[in-house]
């Protein structure tokens, strides 16, 4: 039987932990996220994730590696925020090929940023989900960030709709003048976020 956690043995024997899921729960209580596991240099299968937790260690080899919450939740809002920033240039790339009536290239531009906003908003809300944020607790710009991430999804909608109704001068307006300043409203809720996160 050998138990290593972050590439350290864990002493499993002494804690009297005897079962998979007695050293996830022992992790959990020192506040460590379980970032990857293997059993005998397979990864379980998670959908059984009871049967995993039951598994005796005995006649196992399992190597378990972490993170701290904290960090990890900085680390993803870090990469948020690079690439929203990345966003703002396609954004204004779009915003130029529409008024040079190019709207094929135009949502070539757009489709990338898509991905990224969509990314940006379940990030949020996962990190949320993960250190029990109350979302309605965090401010930014005086409003509370569940009622930013409701109006980002609207304006994801409203961008859709303009696209497929081929309406780009609604589009261009969208992208130019609302998504500017949903984008400011997104950093801000960034910036608190990470503020509630580094005391939490």
């Amino acid at each position: 039987m050998s138990v290593t956690v972050d590439h350290e043995p864990l002493a499993t024997e002494t804690m009297g932990l005897k079962t998979v899921g007695q050293v996830l729960s022992h992790l959990q209580r020192g506040n460590r996220l379980v970032t990857n596991l293997l059993i005998d240099g397979r990864a379980p299968d998670l959908d059984g994730i009871g049967a995993v937790r039951r598994a005796p260690l005995n006649g196992h080899t399992v190597f378990i590696e972490t993170a701290e919450p904290r960090e990890m939740a900085l680390s993803v809002l870090d990469e948020v925020e690079e690439q929203l920033d990345e966003t703002d240039h396609f954004r204004g790339e779009a915003i130029d090929l529409l008024q040079r009536n190019q709207p094929g290239k135009a949502m070539e531009k757009l489709s990338g940023c898509f991905a990224v906003w969509q990314t940006a908003q379940e990030s949020v809300l996962k990190v949320g989900q993960l250190l029990r944020l109350d979302l309605d607790a965090i401010r930014a710009q005086g409003q509370p960030l569940s009622t930013i991430v409701t109006q980002f999804a609207d304006q994801l909608r409203q961008i859709k709709t303009a696209i497929e109704h081929r309406d780009f001068v609604t589009l261009g307006d969208i992208l130019a003048y609302e998504a500017e300043e949903t984008a400011g409203h997104w950093r801000a809720a960034l910036a608190a976020v990470r503020d509630v996160v580094a005391v939490h």
